[in-house]
C-alpha cells in the first residue's frame, strides 16, 4: 500500500484536470451510502465532529474517508479538518493507497465549487470576493480562476491581518489579490462571491447582491450555521451539490426550508443535473445564482483515483 502525503496530493491534483474528473464522476455510476456524522465532546470547547464517508465503483475502486472537524483548533495553530482517505481495489479489496485527507478534501471541495461555477457564473466574471481566510480560501480562489477569467480578487476575514497575508501570497501576474475590511462594498462589486466560514450568523445579505452575481456557499456545514440570509436565498436560482446532503446539513438552505420560506421544489438542480445536461444552469445574464455545497463522497473517490493515477 502506498502512502501519499500532502505535498504529493497538491502536485497530483491540479485544479482544471480535477474539475473535469469531477464532471465525469457526477455522470458516472458511483455508489454513495449516507455518510455518518458523530458529535464528539471536547470538554469545554466546541463539540468536534467525526465524519465517515464511503463510496465505490463496482469493479474499480472502494474508498472511505475518515475526517475529524475540531472548530477550536485555529486557536492552537492547528487545522480544523484532519483525516485520511483509504483507496482499495474494487475487485479484490486490497488496499492501494492511504492519502492525506485534508489536502484531498480542500482540493476536491474547491473544484466542486468551480465545477458548479462553470455552469452558474457569468462567462465574463472577472471579480471574486473570497469570504474567509482558512485552509479552503486559497484553493477556492485558484479553482474559480481555472474556470472563469478572474482578474481581481478581494479577501475578507474577521482577522484583517490574516486576509492581508493570504492576499500577498496569492497576488500574481494577471490575478490581482488584495484584502478588504469592507464586506458590503466588496460584495456589491463582485461577480462571484465564495464563502468558506464556520459562521453561525449570515455574512452576505441578499440586498447586497447585484444582478448577475453567483454566490458560492461552502462553509456553514451544520443546520445551525449560516453564511447568507433568507433574502439572498429568495433572490437566487438555487443549486446544490447533492439534494440529500445540502437540504439537511447546511443551514443556508435547511433553515429557510424549516421556516417554510422555500420548498425542496425550489432547488433548480444539483451537480448530477448540471453535468448530465438535465437542468440548465444560468438562464440569463442578470440572473442571481446560488450554489450550496456540503460535500459528497463522490468527490473524494474521484479525487483519490486521480491522485493515485498522477502521483
Amino acid at each position: 500500500m502506498r502512502v501519499i502525503g500532502a505535498a504529493e496530493v497538491d502536485v497530483a491534483l491540479d485544479y482544471k484536470p480535477l474539475v473535469e474528473r469531477l464532471r465525469q464522476a457526477f455522470r458516472s455510476d458511483i455508489a454513495v451510502p449516507l455518510r455518518q456524522h458523530y458529535a464528539i465532546p471536547t470538554f469545554g470547547e466546541a463539540d468536534a465532529t467525526l465524519l465517515v464517508m464511503p463510496a465505490w465503483q463496482v469493479g474499480r475502486h472502494i474508498g472511505i474517508k475518515i475526517v475529524t472537524v475540531f472548530p477550536d483548533n485555529a486557536a492552537k495553530s492547528l487545522p480544523s479538518i484532519m483525516g485520511a482517505y483509504l483507496l482499495s481495489d474494487g475487485k479484490t479489496g486490497a488496499p492501494l493507497a492511504l492519502i492525506d485527507g485534508p489536502s484531498l478534501t480542500v482540493r476536491r471541495t474547491a473544484c466542486a465549487s468551480a465545477l458548479a461555477a462553470n455552469y452558474l457564473a457569468r462567462q465574463d466574471a472577472e471579480r471574486l470576493l473570497m469570504v474567509g481566510t482558512g485552509a479552503l480560501a486559497p484553493h477556492l480562489i485558484l479553482a474559480h480562476a481555472s474556470v472563469r477569467p478572474l482578474r481581481n480578487v478581494l479577501i475578507w476575514g474577521r482577522n484583517y491581518d490574516k486576509a492581508r497575508r493570504l492576499a500577498a501570497r496569492l497576488d500574481r501576474g494577471r490575478l490581482r489579490v488584495a484584502a478588504t475590511d469592507d464586506l458590503e462594498g466588496a460584495a456589491r462589486g463582485a461577480h462571484v462571491i465564495s464563502c468558506a466560514t464556520m459562521s453561525s450568523e449570515p455574512l452576505i445579505l441578499g440586498e447586497w447582491l447585484q444582478p448577475g452575481t453567483h454566490l458560492d456557499l461552502v462553509g456553514a456545514y451544520k443546520p445551525t450555521m449560516r453564511e447568507c440570509d433568507d433574502a439572498a436565498v429568495l433572490r437566487a436560482r438555487l443549486f446544490v451539490d447533492t439534494r440529500e446532503g445540502a437540504l439537511t446539513e447546511g443551514g443556508d438552505l435547511a433553515q429557510p426550508l424549516a421556516a417554510g420560506l422555500i420548498t425542496a421544489d425550489d432547488i433548480a438542480g444539483d451537480l448530477f443535473d448540471l453535468t448530465r445536461g438535465d437542468r440548465a444552469g444560468r438562464r440569463y445574464y442578470d440572473q442571481i445564482t446560488l450554489f450550496k455545497s456540503v460535500g459528497t463522497a463522490i468527490e473524494d473517490l474521484a479525487a483519490a483515483q486521480l491522485t493515485v493515477q498522477q502521483a
